[in-house]
């Protein structure tokens, strides 16, 4: 999760997040390169006596600023376009769950177990225990198992939400009367807090999204925990 004076991003929690981390590192260089570039001419430009001032055209330099930036493009689409695909394939999940944006706290409903339904409220500030995150904590977290695929069906029962955990990688928006999916892989057991992403009224900075990856033999204790309370 974040933590104070962080200036990057959070660490990855899934495959999908790694290749969005290294496609950030990759365009930033490419930023970095451009920049060098530009800042370099503008201060041989201010530096010299502009001896080539009188120069009206040069296809040379023509044909270099046609191919340079097309070249640059490709460059940026290619493992652009490639993330897309990765982050809208959806392959054979091990889990599906359902995840209800309301206002203002989130639904979760595990289609796999008729009897596995509940809601997921944020714990008030004065009921947080020791080492709990203020916003951030809720009552009944969605528990996943880990190295498994698993989608989230996405929709809302009143207004426009979002349903995003930045170290998972994923944003979904939750549209009402319309049934939005992404999928994720944990790679690693933890906890993962996220909040709706969308503006959805007085208490919509109150609604966080907390995802807890469990190796698979404790996420069947927990189902099978659940189905005996159902």
């Amino acid at each position: 999760m974040a933590h104070p004076s962080q200036l990057g991003f959070q660490d990855a929690a899934s495959p999908v997040m790694e290749e969005l981390l290294h496609f950030h590192d990759h365009a930033l260089m490419i930023v970095f390169l451009i920049s060098t570039l530009v800042l370099y001419i503008i201060v041989a430009m201010v530096s010299t006596r502009l001896t080539n001032m009188y120069i009206l055209d040069s296809q040379e330099i023509e044909i270099i600023w046609t191919i340079l930036p097309a070249i640059i493009l490709i460059l940026i689409a290619l493992p652009s376009l490639r993330i897309l695909y990765l982050m809208d394939e959806i392959n054979n999940p091990h889990l599906t769950v359902k995840a209800i944006g309301h206002q203002w706290y989130w639904s979760y409903e595990y289609t796999d177990y008729q009897e596995i339904a509940f809601d997921s409220y944020m714990v008030p500030t004065q009921d947080l225990a020791p080492g709990q995150f203020r916003l951030l904590e809720v009552d009944h977290r969605m528990v996943v198992p880990t190295e498994a695929p698993v989608r989230v069906l996405v929709t809302a029962e009143d207004v426009l939400h979002s349903w995003a955990v930045p170290a998972l990688g994923v944003k979904m928006d939750a549209v009402p009367g319309r049934l939005n999916q992404t999928a994720f892989i944990a790679s690693r057991p933890g906890v993962f807090y996220g909040q709706c992403s969308e503006i959805c009224g007085a208490n919509h900075s109150f609604m966080p999204i907390v995802v807890e990856a469990v190796p698979l033999k404790y996420f069947q204790d927990w189902s099978t925990l659940m189905l005996e309370d159902a």
